[in-house]
């Protein structure tokens, strides 16, 4: 029967070298008592050993998509130079400032010293190292090219992370300003505009049709603001919850973020983009076509296109060319569809899948920027017409007296 897998701590020791020098670091192990054993093994003259603290109020650091890209290139760069596998995850993994990112490559590292091949190892930990990095990291163990694999895996990842961060920044702008007018709003129907209705009150004349129609709504918005705080916080956690939970959600939402305008372009730009640099990597490291097409799918990002990968791999299990299951789609650009015929021809598939990401990364670049800068105007339009119509709206009865005066 499998014994169940004990959990490792980290300890911060301290002690001396063969030599006397004072030396100290961090090990994962499952005591301190453990922990002086393989201490005195390496020759170290153990002073103490204590567990590492946790981090503020028992909360770690979270592991991110970019801790393992740096983790990948660092990798990368190690056995390019000759570094042993188990002395590279040493050296990263005592040198990560994040500490559970520290615990993760540790638990690795000791996985691969304990005769693990380093794909099993992190298979372990699907949560951070997925079915693509996985395979990858099989392929070069199997061909004697994991330096190269990995060399692969850690440009794919930078890749990736870049367009992730450009789709970001083209969510960023607008939804930090539309959230900002929507707090200028509420400060005004809640404490501005309400000194307005009081002081209007006194006047004793009919107010004009916009100024009591904004009136109307800030004695809705006074009388009700406990209701509104609590509807609003509740369909926006809401709706991140279900979305979290719900596939059919995920997909519905997948599916109508492609149609929307200027968005969605930017969206199946960056999805043909990650469709072509996964495919590039994975059969430029020797992955069979099909198989890979499982991997892909699942990087595709969009249920719409991960549907339409996963046919394209059965017909091309039954023997269609790539550049056929493609065409049927009807998803990819005629562009696209060429680029991979020439490359089935010439036998470069992999080189020109390449060149297709990187045209489209370039677009996707251009697409953030262009929206970026048609979006400005737009919000401040917006902006000024929100917030302006409800300064003027409360001025009017002023200047009507004015003019009566």
């Amino acid at each position: 029967m499998a014994q169940a897998a004990v959990k490792a701590d980290m300890f911060v020791w301290e002690g001396t070298d063969k030599r006397g020098k004072k030396v100290k670091g961090e090990m994962s192990g499952q005591s301190d008592a453990l922990v002086k054993a393989t201490l005195r093994r390496q020759g170290i003259n153990v002073g103490k050993v204590k567990k590492k603290p946790k981090s503020l109020f028992g909360i770690k650091k979270k592991i991110t998509a970019k801790d393992i890209s740096v983790f990948s290139r660092q990798m990368a760069t190690m056995m390019s130079a000759g570094v042993p596998l188990v002395q590279a995850f040493e050296i990263v993994g005592r040198g990560h400032e994040n500490a559970s990112m520290q615990e993760l490559l540790l638990n690795v590292k000791g996985d691969v010293e304990s005769g693990n091949t380093l794909a099993d190892a992190l298979a372990k930990h699907p949560l951070y190292f997925d079915e693509l990095f996985v395979n990858l990291v099989r392929a070069g163990e199997a061909g004697g090219i994991l330096e190269t694999l990995l060399d692969k895996i850690a440009t794919y990842k930078e890749k990736t992370e870049v367009i992730k961060s450009k789709i970001k920044k083209a969510l960023f702008y607008p939804t930090a300003v539309l959230v900002m007018a929507f707090v200028v709003t509420a400060v005004l129907m809640i404490f501005v505009i309400p000194q307005f209705a009081a002081l209007f009150r006194d006047f004793g004349a009919d107010l004009p049709a916009m100024t009591q129609m904004v009136i109307n709504m800030s004695d809705f918005v006074v009388d009700n603001v406990g209701i509104l705080f609590l509807a609003t916080v509740g369909s926006v956690v809401g709706l991140v919850q279900f979305n979290k939970r719900s596939v059919p959600f995920q997909h519905l939402v997948q599916r109508i973020t492609l149609k929307t305008p200027v968005f969605g372009d930017i969206i199946i730009k960056a999805t043909i983009a990650r469709f072509a640099r996964t495919l590039s990597t994975m059969f430029a490291a020797g992955v069979p076509l099909v198989e890979a097409m499982d991997s892909v799918a699942g990087a595709a990002g969009n249920v719409v296109y991960g549907d339409a990968i996963t046919k394209m791999r059965d017909e091309i299990a039954t023997g269609q060319q790539l550049q056929s299951s493609m065409r049927d789609t009807g998803l990819f650009p005629n562009m696209v569809v060429q680029m991979v015929a020439i490359g089935e021809e010439s036998g470069s598939i992999d080189t020109m899948l390449g060149k297709v990401a990187d045209f489209y990364e370039q677009e996707v670049d251009d697409a953030v920027d262009a929206m970026s800068s048609l979006m400005e105007p737009i919000i401040m339009a917006v902006l000024g017409v929100l917030i302006g119509g409800l300064v003027i709206a409360m001025y009017l009865p002023i200047f009507k007296m004015g003019q009566v005066v």
